[in-house]
């Protein structure tokens, strides 16, 4: 039997566009995943707050709002900040190809995009958590 990880499911920015991210925090709770969700239109230094306190092993971020370049990098240095640069980060949402690079140099783990099945998600979330494992 594995590990149940634990995930946070956070919404940066002014984004209020939330149904994405409640199906994914959905299916991962249905995977076995336990799942904290911090609702919408939080700060990165709020998400990265409460992933350090609740110990998670992976932050899953969503945007659909076009403000990923500046949101998630801000996530990613404040969990820096706190200490915990080994919490993997997930971005997910409206990213275009074009800006996966950018995340990628920025401490984005891995970037799901429009049309990603809900079974990628949740092998994307595993993986992250596995690979943290060491």
């Amino acid at each position: 039997m594995r590990k149940m990880y634990r995930v946070l499911i956070g919404k940066p920015g002014l984004d209020g566009h939330d149904r994405g991210a409640k199906v994914i925090a959905r299916a991962l709770r249905d995977h076995g995943f336990e799942v904290i969700y911090t609702g919408i239109r939080r700060l990165p230094a709020e998400i990265a707050a409460a992933a350090v306190q609740e110990d998670v092993d992976v932050v899953g971020l969503s945007s659909l709002s076009g403000a990923h370049l500046r949101l998630f990098p801000a996530v990613v240095e404040e969990l820096a900040r706190l200490g915990a640069e080994d919490i993997a980060v997930i971005g997910g949402g409206v990213v275009p190809a074009e800006d996966i690079a950018a995340l990628q140099e920025a401490g984005i783990s891995r970037i799901l995009t429009p049309g990603a099945s809900l079974q990628e998600v949740i092998h994307a979330f595993e993986t992250a958590c596995e690979e943290r494992e060491g």
